[in-house]
């Protein structure tokens, strides 16, 4: 006798067989969940720059711009550190390289408590912790969606995005807490234990590949766990970028992503605090303020992923720019000894948008770069990150030269509104990127308009 399932059950029942029983949970989501927590514990220290350039001024002497720089180094590695960890990813395998990040963060973060120069601040904050945390960013989140999910890839996108953002923002007020009662050494030796408790778990669940523990991906089939690409990982980036910087498509990307950056993570995360602190409200309520930012970050970059499996994403970058931009023109004007509804308002609808950009990018990139997607996201991410240097070293600059912060928040919503104008330009190029005829010097898989041009037409991808 066959059930629906096309089991032979009485055959089953004549040999003792008994069908494998049914995972109540599938491996995806485990994978998903410990990378979520990876993020979160890597995420820690980049919750200490914006509560601890203060401190730092005060004990060591050392300028706004300064500090700012170390911050810069910081954010630049953190994104130009990205495709070449996709491509060691690729090479190595997920757990290998997110362990090693883990206890690279641990070692940079713990050692700042002995540093007695500026320039082993920016060794230790910027090189050490950049590179660490660059290796777990978003190229990161591009690498497990891509290998792990087929179905409810915009979704799950979204949720370990919010992990790395609301991460750093959750961490703050307990970084202001302890700085305020113990001083800033204790505050980062917390986000090294941070990343050390998240090792363990890496360790245990964390796996490169469905078929590793007898899967296939998530609403996908065996076809879809393709073969990891064994290849250089500098040739593999450095030859992901060449491609990809033929295309519009990638430029267009880039640009918008990297003034996404600076709205961010480069100017609101470690200037906030400071700025707000001048205008009379104190350290800890503005610590609270960016926390408050990180919680609704996780609603909105959750909703931005299932609004992207479901909404044109060039439509919904160009919502996210434009009211991001429109928000940052009013925030002058918001700041006060107290907390009021404006400026609540303003916390609320900055964390809706943080880092609601993400999952429409990465699914563009998926779009037009298919399999490459995870390297060339990674480039794209780079740009975020020098994007959020810029700003981040700017702002400090802007605040020492200016005696106020109100240039850069003007500065930078006029930026989104450009990235709101190429978000929608997208939509504008026909046909999609051209790609280069030299696409198999990459050692990866042709892109769909590739595969599509030699279907049709016969050209080689």
């Amino acid at each position: 006798m066959t059930t629906t399932d096309g089991v032979q059950t009485d055959g089953m029942r004549a040999t003792g067989v008994h069908p494998p029983a049914p995972r109540r949970v599938h491996p995806a989501w485990w994978v998903a969940g410990v990378t979520f927590l990876a993020l979160v514990g890597a995420a820690a220290f980049r919750a200490v720059p914006g509560v601890l350039i203060d401190p730092l001024h005060a004990e060591f002497g050392w300028s706004v711009a300064t500090v700012s720089g170390a911050v810069a180094v910081n954010m630049a590695l953190y994104g130009l550190t990205a495709p070449f960890a996709a491509a060691l990813m690729e090479r190595f395998g997920i757990r290998r390289i997110v362990v090693s990040a883990l206890l690279v963060v641990a070692v940079g973060s713990g050692l700042t408590v002995f540093m007695t120069a500026s320039w082993q601040l920016v060794l230790l904050w910027g090189v050490l912790v950049g590179i660490g945390t660059g290796s777990m960013a978003l190229s990161l989140v591009a690498t497990v969606t891509g290998r792990w999910f087929v179905a409810r890839r915009g979704l799950v996108s979204g949720v370990l995005t919010a992990g790395g953002a609301t991460g750093q923002l959750i961490f703050l007020p307990v970084v202001a807490a302890v700085n305020q009662r113990w001083g800033w050494r204790p505050a980062a030796l917390g986000t090294t234990a941070a990343a050390l408790v998240v090792v363990p778990l890496v360790a245990w669940l964390l796996r490169d590949r469905p078929r590793d523990v007898g899967a296939v991906p998530y609403g996908g089939t065996a076809a879809d766990d393709r073969d990891p690409v064994r290849t250089g990982a500098a040739r593999t980036a450095a030859r992901g970028l060449l491609d990809a910087a033929r295309t519009r498509i990638f430029w267009f990307l880039a640009v918008a992503f990297m003034i996404c950056g600076a709205s961010t993570n480069g100017l609101v995360q470690p200037h906030f605090i400071p700025a707000a602190h001048e205008h009379g409200l104190p350290v800890t309520t503005a610590a609270g303020l960016l926390a408050v930012v990180g919680l609704f970050d996780i609603a909105g970059t959750i909703c931005s992923g299932w609004l992207t499996d479901r909404v044109d994403p060039r439509l919904l970058l160009l919502a996210y720019y434009l009211l991001r931009g429109l928000s940052l023109f009013l925030l002058p004007s918001l700041f006060a000894p107290g907390v009021h509804a404006s400026m609540l308002a303003f916390i609320v609808f900055y964390g809706l948008d943080w880092v609601a950009t993400v999952p429409p990018t990465l699914a563009l990139c998926r779009e037009y770069f298919g399999v490459r997607a995870p390297v060339v996201f990674g480039w794209v991410f780079a740009s975020h990150q020098v994007g959020s240097a810029l700003a981040a070293w700017g702002g400090g600059v802007i605040r020492d030269v200016t005696g106020s912060y109100d240039p850069a928040w003007y500065a930078a919503g006029a930026l989104c509104l450009l990235a709101a104008a190429l978000s929608i330009s997208i939509r504008l190029l026909p046909g999609g990127p051209s790609e280069p005829e030299d696409g198999e010097l990459t050692g990866l898989p042709p892109t769909p308009v590739q595969a599509a041009a030699t279907q049709t037409h016969g050209v080689r991808p």
